[in-house]
């Protein structure tokens, strides 16, 4: 760090061991969520519009595919986003975990080099098409099919509730090659946005949070791609989606941290400066128990999101310590929300204060990527393994 860094800054990188070059992206994106974002967040969330300008912006800045950086960077600049524009936050979460990850990863030459700068660029959107009416957590109930046609392949099915869906330049989708395999016949493809056949339109009513974010409604009518568009193995869709999907995870707990700690932090301005019965609030029992409660539970979920993200950068499996991270980083800030806006009474509930989106924003933190649900399946399955003396 610079000797002319900020004292905060300085504080944080040493409390929390953060190398200079994380740190560096840390205070990249914190001064980003303050300059650019939250003049504008409340009146994205009033008016439920998603800027192109802003992923532009996030492009131009390198915080889509920060360069050279490790995980535990990307999980500061999620928690600096998170902290002041959830749908921003998740925006970056399909962008670069669900969607650009996956390709790195698994997409031909041809398809990374047409696709992975521009995406990182923030000059082409992607999305992730997983979800269905009949299929969220269970991936192997998919409906959607694809089916070899010559040298194409031609998909046909339904999408829901799919994140950056209505503006998307590209889709990943995954369907069944056999839907008897369940997810051992899943394939995930590339598809440009503008193939003939696809329908796109907003999901019906209006969100209860992430308001600035697209969620579409997507039907597939004899989409016919080239087989070569094929990301990862034939039958290998389970695994591109999980890849996605644990970077997604993280990127999901980081941002619930940087939402409860915003949280906390307005709570104990207002315990200082809001006085009854003759003395600031934050000297009631109650409210300074809270007020501890909410920070405590701040850094066992800090401290869960970057072990998860240290253990990737050391080459070692994260899965287990990723969905127990998502699992307790979103129900602590869930929890973190709801008291701020306790604690804040009245005040706290109409837009003037940003409480009640946080609120609005964090429940949803619970069920997207896997709801808490699942995460506690994985993590149980985790701890038991397989039952080597079943019969089914």
């Amino acid at each position: 760090m610079a000797d002319g860094a900020p004292t905060a800054a300085r504080e944080y990188a040493r409390e929390w061991d953060i190398a200079a070059a994380d740190e560096a992206w840390r205070q990249k994106a914190a001064a980003f969520a303050r300059d650019v974002l939250a003049p504008q967040v409340q009146e994205a969330d009033r008016s439920g519009v998603f800027s192109r300008a802003i992923v532009k912006q996030l492009g131009d800045a390198g915080l889509i595919e920060p360069e050279g950086s490790s995980l535990l960077a990307r999980c500061l600049i999620a928690e600096e986003i998170g902290a002041v524009d959830g749908s921003a936050r998740g925006f970056l979460a399909v962008q670069a975990g669900l969607v650009l990850a996956p390709i790195l990863k698994y997409a031909p030459d041809e398809h990374r080099e047409a696709w992975a700068g521009r995406l990182a660029a923030g000059d082409a959107i992607g999305a992730c098409c997983l979800t269905e009416p009949e299929a969220g957590s269970d991936l192997g109930a998919m409906q959607t099919t694809i089916r070899p046609d010559g040298m194409d392949v031609v998909i046909d099915g339904e999408k829901v509730w799919i994140t950056n869906g209505g503006v998307a330049d590209v889709l990943l989708v995954f369907g069944q090659t056999d839907p008897a395999k369940k997810t051992r016949g899943l394939a995930c493809y590339l598809v440009p946005a503008d193939t003939p056949g696809i329908t796109r339109k907003p999901m019906p009513g209006k969100e209860l949070g992430h308001r600035a974010s697209d969620h579409a409604h997507i039907v597939f009518e004899n989409v016919r791609v080239p087989a070569g568009n094929l990301i990862g193995e034939p039958q290998g869709g389970f695994a591109v989606a999980m890849h996605g999907l644990e970077d997604g995870r993280l990127n999901v707990a980081a941002g619930a941290v940087g939402v409860h700690r915003a949280c906390l932090e307005a709570s104990i301005d207002f315990a200082r400066s809001r006085r009854q019965f003759g003395k600031r609030i934050g000297d009631f029992q109650q409210v300074s128990a809270t007020l501890a409660d909410m920070d405590t539970s701040l850094r066992a979920s800090r401290l869960l999101v970057h072990q998860a993200a240290r253990l990737k950068d050391r080459g070692l499996d994260n899965a287990h310590a990723v969905s127990a991270a998502k699992l307790v980083a979103t129900e602590a800030a869930l929890e973190a929300a709801t008291n701020a806006i306790q604690l804040h009474g009245s005040r706290a509930y109409s837009d003037e204060l940003p409480l009640e989106r946080y609120w609005r924003d964090v429940i949803a933190l619970t069920i997207y990527e896997g709801t808490s649900n699942i995460q506690r399946v994985i993590l149980a399955r985790s701890l038991l393994g397989k039952d080597l003396g079943s019969s089914a």
